[in-house]
């Protein structure tokens, strides 16, 4: 609850700080000129996102098990629809908790997975955001930023390396810290880690590791193909690479856990991208607006329609991420 309570106050920051000096005629304004005809390629091309994500995680859990392509994209749309419900970040065990519902893979094993593509999408993302300033400036603080991600991304990497390459040298190091800890504990978060770490099998098959690299790299180079498109329907005149860095910032700013919808920080991500790029700050949050409203509706779309084939609950999820820590 106190986290509840804090992500609502770091959302209602973020909510002042985009509305801040803003021209709500202005807004109100640009809603209802703007070219909603670019709304369905936006909507199309954030499918295609969906697809290629599902497709990639279906490669990181290969070595656990098989699922089927549209069990495991209805996973993936509950699963996401999950992330934007709910608040502080909880809704990242959703596709965890589905996968282990609908296979045989087990919920650690299946955590595994994800900090895996986390940390894969770090990668591409850092790639992007080191490629982006030979075609346009970047500001210090996102500089610092991508420098700070870059040193995390290279920790969690060794640290990934070590579980798969160095396997039993870490458990035992791990180990020797659990002992210290009452019987029933130690048992339990040894299974556990050993679970969480057969998430990471995939990185030792270096051709899949490298198809997954490549797929990751095109899901967000769609995913900036997306926000190009909504750019065409505000006649915004800015380059490709203006999507590029609005990405970036973007997914920085949705790091933060605030409320669910990622309300506030996703709109003021927005309204700070754009102004690198000269867009003032009444059409920025407009085109802030209306970006939250398709994405965040579609993913819901997407989750809801997905219902049906999976057996899914909050209720049930939450009870299940306790059970799993003090069972």
């Amino acid at each position: 609850m106190k986290k509840i309570i804090a992500g609502v106050l770091v959302s209602a920051l973020f909510i002042y700080l985009s509305i801040k000096g803003t021209d709500f005629r202005g807004v109100m304004t640009g809603l209802e000129v703007i070219g909603y005809v670019y709304i369905l390629p936006f909507l199309l091309i954030s499918l295609l996102m969906q697809i290629l994500r599902s497709w990639r995680w279906g490669l990181i859990i290969s070595p656990l098990g098989k699922i089927g392509p549209l069990p495991l994209f209805a996973i993936t749309s509950v699963g996401f629809l999950a992330v934007t419900a709910l608040p502080a970040r909880l809704g990242e065990l959703g596709r965890p908790y589905l996968l282990s519902r609908n296979s045989p893979i087990k919920m650690s094993a299946a955590l595994g997975t994800i900090f895996v593509e986390r940390i894969l999408d770090g990668v591409t993302i850092l790639t992007i955001a080191l490629i982006v300033p030979f075609f346009t400036p970047l500001p210090a603080w996102l500089i610092r930023a991508s420098i700070f991600f870059l040193l995390a991304n290279g920790l969690l990497i060794t640290g990934v390396y070590c579980a798969v390459f160095r396997r039993q040298q870490l458990l035992d190091f791990l180990n020797f810290f659990l002992r210290r800890l009452p019987e029933k504990w130690s048992q339990l978060l040894a299974q556990l880690l050993g679970h969480f770490l057969d998430g990471f099998r995939i990185i030792g098959n270096g051709k899949q590791l490298l198809q997954i690299l490549a797929l990751s790299l095109l899901i967000w180079l769609v995913n900036a193909l997306a926000i190009y498109t909504l750019f065409t329907a505000f006649a915004f005149s800015l380059p490709p690479v203006a999507a590029l860095v609005l990405m970036i910032i973007l997914l920085i700013g949705i790091a933060i856990p605030t409320a669910p919808g990622f309300i506030g920080n996703w709109h003021f991500s927005c309204v700070l991208g754009l102004s690198l790029f000269g867009i003032a700050k009444t059409p920025a949050l407009t085109f802030a607006l209306i970006y939250h409203f398709a994405a965040v509706s579609f993913t819901l779309f997407l989750g809801v329609v997905s219902f049906p084939y999976l057996n899914f609950s909050f209720s049930d999820l939450w009870k299940e991420a306790k059970s799993t820590l003090t069972s």
